[in-house]
């Protein structure tokens, strides 16, 4: 048999297209995928119509507008909608940036799909949930170790929820001390996530950006300028957006400390960290990781994930209700937090999405965290040190410094040469089957794009994802206007943005994009 030569270093890509309808769209009055069975007669004897114990301004005056359609129409659907989908199945996901999507073991989705799992209610007795409340324990006793901290609860569905509970933590802290109205604001630094910013500002909080110094650290004199009795806290990321860790990060929160104020540390993405440092060596009051970035469970667009959440001893007592508790017999809900700042959400969090945390530590154990950690600065690295030999590309600070989990890089060199720009560069990789992010608005590195391979891609999947990238770059001074006008091969052309910024033109559900277009309608 002859030996078939292939090159992959760029990949020939081409997306599925269906120009697929939303599924309302596609809605059929009538037509029916299920028949569900009428009541049995002995159960409607006992139980009524099913509807008869709810109260009658809470029931529905018609039934809901869902769509109508037979199995296999629906079956077509989502697989059509499954073809015209990049993620970490289907391409090297590398280009996600601070989002970190690494691989997810399928063994831990087919874990968290089992009955017990699947069936479990939030309003359960606990005596037949032991076995997710032990998990859950258990994993909260793993986060103590790998973070310093003392108390972890899993209520906080994601890293943004987790900072909003921070600072809901620090203000509650205040308040219990008698200093609330005094300490009003926060620090952060302007690449730690915005929603370090944000959370606290939601608050109430007055937030002061400590931006970097030459050397791409937050500007220590600036800090020490900018704490005072009236500082609250200090929360931020480290290393921050820019793969640049802070090696001073100490004196920051001993300096917070001295003027009575708190620290949070945002470890959404510890990826680099693990069995590196920890957040109580560093100095921080509080910490959270999210599940879905770190500990090797899907990022779910948002949600379900989890941002567990870890603090000292001190602040045990202000944490969500209920913590999980054991007393040496069975585990249980323990609502007896005395200055809790109150549910963050509904119920006790996300048990599957810890479960499928607690599988792939336990699957790894404290030697693997720390090789998985050593992988994914060690694949930064070489993706930084192959990028910046490609002209066009440059990242901001000193360049001759080692980053940690990831890079936000600079094209500007590029789009002043070519008029061609990061996001042109985002579309065109599209093309090649690849994802690239640019970064959080507004872009404080001109032209940016941030990378973050973790350490699942192999030294291959890296290489394929520099040749690509390296291909569009030279596309760029080649051929701008192809770069310009992708993507080509993608399900979509490109889209008019030009009514991100309006919240008249969003339609977010299809109730809404009704009314809006009806509106329309009665002004035409």
């Amino acid at each position: 048999m002859k030996r078939i030569n292939r090159d992959y270093s760029v990949r020939n890509f081409h997306q599925a297209k269906w120009d697929e309808p939303i599924i309302f769209e596609l809605s059929q009055l009538g037509e029916r995928g299920v028949l569900i069975p009428r009541t049995d007669e002995t159960v409607r004897k006992v139980a009524g119509e099913g509807s008869s114990s709810v109260p009658s301004h809470l029931q529905r005056k018609k039934p809901p507008a869902l769509p109508e359609m037979a199995q296999p129409r629906v079956l077509r659907h989502y697989m059509r909608l499954s073809q015209e989908t990049l993620g970490g199945d289907v391409n090297i996901e590398i280009g996600q940036g601070t989002c970190t999507l690494k691989h997810n073991p399928k063994v831990n989705d087919q874990l968290a799909n089992e009955p017990e799992m699947t069936a479990l209610h939030p309003e359960q007795p606990v005596e037949t949930t032991q076995g997710i409340l032990k998990i859950m324990h258990e994993t909260d006793l793993i986060m103590r170790e790998i973070s310093g901290m003392d108390r972890f609860t899993f209520q906080t569905a994601s890293g943004s929820q987790a900072a909003f509970a921070m600072a809901s933590l620090i203000k509650a802290w205040h308040r219990h001390h008698g200093e609330d109205e005094q300490r009003d604001e926060i620090i952060t630094t302007i690449f730690s996530h915005p929603s370090d910013a944000a959370c606290p500002a939601l608050k109430g909080y007055k937030i002061i950006t400590i931006y970097p110094d030459e050397q791409g650290y937050p500007d220590l004199e600036a800090f020490k300028a900018a704490v005072s009795h009236r500082t609250a806290g200090f929360i931020c990321a480290n290393p921050e957006d820019t793969g640049i860790y802070n090696k001073r990060i100490r004196e920051f929160t001993d300096l917070i400390h001295e003027h009575g104020g708190l620290c949070g540390y945002d470890q959404a993405n510890a990826n680099g960290l693990l069995g590196v440092t920890r957040a109580r060596e560093a100095g921080f009051d509080m910490c959270f990781f999210n599940l879905h970035k770190t500990f090797g469970t899907p990022h779910g667009c948002g949600g379900p994930g989890s941002g567990a959440l870890g603090v000292k001893k001190e602040l045990e007592d202000f944490l969500p209700a209920p913590l999980i508790d054991y007393d040496g017999e069975r585990y249980y809900f323990n609502h007896d937090v005395p200055y809790s700042i109150g549910r963050t959400r509904c119920f006790h969090g996300v048990p599957q999405v810890v479960l499928k945390a607690y599988a792939w530590i336990l699957s790894l154990g404290a030697e693997g965290l720390y090789e998985a950690a050593k992988v994914a600065v060690l694949n930064s690295n070489y993706l930084y040190h192959k990028l910046l030999e490609v002209d066009g590309i440059d990242a901001p600070f000193d360049t001759k410094k080692q980053r940690v989990e990831q890079v936000r890089y600079t094209l500007k060199k590029m789009a002043d040469e070519t008029g061609v720009t990061s996001g042109d560069v985002q579309r065109r990789m599209m093309d090649f089957g690849l994802h690239y992010w640019t970064s959080h608005h507004p872009y404080h590195v001109p032209e940016p794009a941030t990378l973050e391979p973790t350490e699942t891609p192999s030294k291959e999947d890296l290489d394929e994802y520099i040749a690509a990238l390296s291909q569009v770059i030279r596309e760029a001074y080649e051929n701008p206007e192809l770069v310009k006008t992708a993507p080509h091969q993608s399900v979509i052309h490109q889209v008019d943005e030009s009514g991100m910024d309006d919240p008249n033109e969003w339609a977010i559900t299809w109730r809404s994009y009704l009314k809006k277009t009806a509106a329309l309608s009665q002004e035409d």
